[in-house]
């Protein structure tokens, strides 16, 4: 039940591990927040007698006819007196004990504010998956696909026996909820899908279960537990009296420390579990239940000592070894710096000292190579936790760091809420990577933004290392006024300064008010505390220059080629002729390469010659891209945002014509053409077509580092912190795809692109080479990325975006709408719009379709919110826009937006 107004005192959560004083015998009811959509609040339950709840416990709940997920809150002596007793539930169990300690508490609160989220939805984001499980509603076809197929034979209902053709008198959406359960094998999908595919689904399911052709029904919560395995232990000494079979088996446990798993002992001895049996009888053997811990599992690697610094690296450490608290740290690095080896020699003391560590990459595709080498230098104090771990691996590994033990967790953006106790150190590596920023689902945070609070919160330093910093970074550091440290300052501190724009650094306090109806009621309950006030912390900030690679290599020449001239040359290659000659190279100098290609797949469209039919996707607003698979293989056609896929047909769908053209170059298209031209070259590519298997990112990198291939022929991943020092020759095929967008960070993307793809050259012992293909050689970035100028770019840059007040000058929010219904989504924003609009403090711009309208059936428009954070505007109560959007229409608020495509 719901409590209504009462006044209540501030909470806090209890720390892990500590016992709730008060006695069990006081305390029997508990309110908690409950993991439903829309429910809003605190509920009370009450407490069973097994059951030993303590605040921050995660609790399975009824909560009408569903079992959901829940996070206690507090412990009461009486429920609210508007409660009748008899009408309090009862929890079912509790799934975790809490670990929610104070300062993590109130980073959840921080993030639910800044970002207009409700507070359930930011904890199912920092817990694994399978903890706050709930049940959901599906529906199924009566008797599965194959009697739903005998539908029109036999009759559905009384209502249909009459027919020729039942189906024809259902209405279309019903005929569309039906041929869509009928295209799954089992016949069944979850109301919430069919929701999301059929426009008022609920409409034609009602008419479904009415005419007895469906079925409802309640799953129950898939709750992620241990997994336990029985173990084997010798406890007797074996004696004569055994049987030969019996003391074999005992032999082969005592050879192996006296303790094996069952399957295993079983297996090397070929015998059956009937004679384990026996001997557990007659009290040789004990076999128990042990859990077994789901890690991922790297290779043996052999152990590395700390390597000797530059004078730039030891003044770099220096500087951050000394930081005592929270400050933060630009450590700016040219590609092939040695920024790692800062982090390792940073790290190692803190272990030594009990605290522990977290790494943060942008991409999954890091982590490999990333964890190697710290699992070289600090062993099985190292743990992997992203989104490609199984559900048990991740929930096992956020368990091992609740119990306190120094260590070191890298992961991705998500792993910012890892919990880890006596936290030393946050690194953000490649911080300039749009990877940080979560677009969908809520919360939309940037995991730069969240790791500062955490490092505030926990008292200690945060890192962020790049070769081409984010301008947000870059701005706050530069334009504060204090002082650089340069490389040959060693042993000295970087200039430390508070920054005047705290905006820059810190949300903004009007930006951190949440409405109490987006929390709960109570807004003493779960608002964020008094560090989100106006008045900031001082921020010590460093700059930390590593202006020079290790062992001074060069960085490596980047030649520029003008692919107009090559045509007019009549070169009608994808590869100039330049590139052409350095691949030629390759091999005959026993070389490796790297080749970047903006897009995956082989082309970017398929067009009819004869009438200039595009093939598009369906459902999205958008071409199909042909991907070859393998020969003699269905020609396949793809959709890059909704999966959709169809082979490639004979004839134009439009003119019937055979002339039918792919055009564009992917990543296949390259391997193809590389194939043609060089056929002794090995290939690898390495995009995300390749790399959607577990492990395949180890396998293929270790392919290529083992000499196994010639040439890594990649899209984006390539470009992100990949140390390969075999690599002498990178070519870019076409640098335009990434400076023709129509987004405001266009050229700050493919600046840090460009260059970073370019330092993957020359990281060993021989020299490197660039050669970036373009038809706009005379664009800014190409000039900048040709002398690796990173200042000039930067200083070019931002006197355009302070010209038209945008990031990191101006603030940004972007509502994103999005429906199955054209019109109504349209209207929907036209109204927003025009309610915002009567706000002068502001600046509204739009609203205005996506720049892909349609994806995935879903119509997708945009309303972007500009304001001076030195100024600011009194912004919107953001319940009452949810209150315009009917419930068909979705609305996401994303504040500080990276994407605005």
């Amino acid at each position: 039940m719901y409590i209504h107004d009462i006044n209540l005192s501030p909470l806090v959560v209890a720390q892990a591990g500590e016992s709730y004083q008060s006695g069990a015998n006081l305390n029997r009811w508990v309110e908690v927040l409950v993991d439903c959509p829309g429910s809003t609040g605190l509920f009370t339950y009450r407490l069973p007698a097994q059951l030993e709840i303590k605040p921050g416990d995660i609790l399975s709940v009824p909560f009408g006819v569903q079992q959901l997920g829940a996070i206690a809150i507090r412990l009461l002596a009486q429920p609210n007196i508007d409660l009748p007793p008899e009408k309090i539930r009862e929890v079912e169990d509790i799934v975790s004990v809490g670990f929610f300690p104070s300062a993590y508490w109130e980073l959840l609160n921080r993030v639910a504010a800044y970002y207009y989220t409700p507070l359930i939805q930011v904890i199912r984001v920092a817990l694994p998956p399978g903890l706050l499980g709930r049940s959901q509603r599906r529906i199924r076809l009566v008797g599965g696909r194959e009697a739903g197929r005998r539908v029109q034979g036999a009759g559905g209902s009384r209502y249909l026996l009459g027919s020729a053709d039942p189906l024809a008198f259902l209405t279309p959406t019903a005929r569309q909820v039906w041929e869509l359960l009928q295209g799954q094998p089992a016949g069944d999908y979850s109301f919430v899908y069919l929701q999301q595919k059929v426009k008022s689904a609920y409409r034609g399911i009602r008419e479904l279960l009415r005419f007895g052709l469906v079925e409802s029904y309640l799953e129950p919560p898939r709750l992620t537990r241990p997994k336990l395995q029985k173990a084997v232990t010798l406890t007797g000494t074996i004696d004569q009296e055994l049987t030969t079979r019996q003391r074999e088996i005992l032999e082969v446990l005592r050879r192996h420390g006296g303790e094996l798993w069952q399957n295993e002992l079983l297996q090397i001895c070929n015998a059956s579990s009937s004679i384990l049996k026996t001997l557990t009888q007659k009290g040789y053997i004990v076999v128990e239940e042990r859990e077994v811990l789901r890690t991922e599992q790297g290779p043996t690697l052999v152990g590395d000592g700390a390597k000797s610094l530059t004078t730039a690296q030891a003044s770099a450490l220096a500087t951050i070894q000394t930081l005592d608290g929270f400050a933060q740290v630009l450590l700016h690095g040219v590609t092939g710096s040695g920024k790692t080896e800062v982090y390792l020699q940073a790290i190692a003391p803190l272990l030594n000292q009990g605290k522990s560590a977290l790494v943060l990459v942008p991409e999954i595709g890091l982590t490999p190579q990333l964890t190697d080498r710290f699992r070289a230098r600090f062993g099985n104090k190292v743990s992997v936790y992203h989104s490609a771990l199984s559900d048990g691996e991740r929930y096992d590994t956020w368990r091992q760091m609740l119990t306190g033990e120094p260590q070191v967790v890298i992961g991705t953006r998500s792993a910012v809420f890892a919990p880890l106790p006596n936290l030393g150190l946050i690194i953000l590596d490649e911080e300039h990577d749009s990877s940080f920023k979560q677009d969908s689902p809520i919360p939309t945070y940037h995991a730069r933004t969240v790791a500062q609070w955490r490092a505030e919160l926990e008292n200690c330093p945060l890192v962020l290392g790049s070769a081409t910093p984010s301008l947000e970074s870059w701005v706050s550091m530069q334009g504060a006024g204090g002082r650089r440290q340069e490389a040959g300052e060693a042993g000295e501190a970087g200039g430390e300064f508070i920054t005047p724009n705290s905006s820059l650094l810190t949300p903004n306090s009007s930006l951190l008010t949440p409405n109490s109806s987006l929390l709960t009621p109570n807004s003493s309950l779960l608002t964020p505390h008094s560090s989100l006030s106006t008045q900031h912390s001082a921020l010590s900030t460093h700059y930390l220059s590593l202006p020079e690679r290790i062992n001074s290599r060069p960085l490596p020449p980047v030649e520029i080629v003008d692919m107009r001239q090559e045509l007019q040359q009549g070169n009608r290659s994808i590869f100039s002729r330049s590139l052409q000659a350095a691949l030629q190279q390759l091999q005959e100098r026993k070389q490796q390469g790297i080749l970047f290609i903006h897009r995956r797949g082989h082309s970017t469209f398929v067009s009819c010659r004869s009438c200039g039919y595009v093939l598009e996707c369906p459902h999205c607003d958008v071409s199909l891209a042909y991907h070859h698979t393998e020969e003699k293989a269905p020609e396949l056609l793809r959709c890059h945002y909704c999966n959709y896929a169809r082979s490639h047909p004979k004839f134009c769908p439009d003119c019937s014509s055979p002339y039918l053209k792919f055009f564009g170059s992917g990543t296949q298209r390259v391997t193809q053409e590389l194939a043609r031209q060089f056929p002794e070259l090995r290939l690898i590519r390495f995009d995300s077509d390749t790399t959607r298997n577990k492990g395949s990112y180890r396998t293929l990198l270790t392919q290529f580092a083992n000499g196994e291939a010639d040439l890594l022929v990649g899209t984006q991943m390539l470009t992100k912190g990949l140390d390969l020092p075999q690599v002498t020759l990178v070519g870019v095929v076409a640098a335009d795809g990434l400076l023709n967008l129509s987004d405001y960070r266009a050229s700050e993307r493919a600046f840090q692109t460009l260059t970073q793809v370019a330092g993957r050259a020359g990281r060993g012992e021989d020299p490197g080479r660039v050669i970036v293909q373009t038809y706009t050689t005379e664009h800014q970035v190409i000039a900048a990325v040709r002398s690796h100028d990173y200042q000039s770019f930067s200083q070019a840059e931002l006197e355009q975006r302070q010209a038209l007040n945008y990031p990191p000058y101006g603030r940004l929010i972007l509502l994103r709408l999005s429906s199955l219904d054209p019109i109504q989504v349209q209207n929907t924003a036209q109204i927003i719009a025009t309610t915002l609009s009567t706000e002068e403090e502001f600046e509204i711009l739009g609203p205005a379709p996506a720049s892909i309208l349609r994806v995935a059936n879903r119509y997708r428009w945009q309303i972007l919110i500009k304001f001076d954070p030195d100024a600011l505007p009194k912004l919107p109560d953001w319940e009452e826009v949810r209150s315009l959007c009917p419930s068909s229409v979705s609305l996401t608020i994303d504040v500080d937006p990276i994407n605005i495509m």
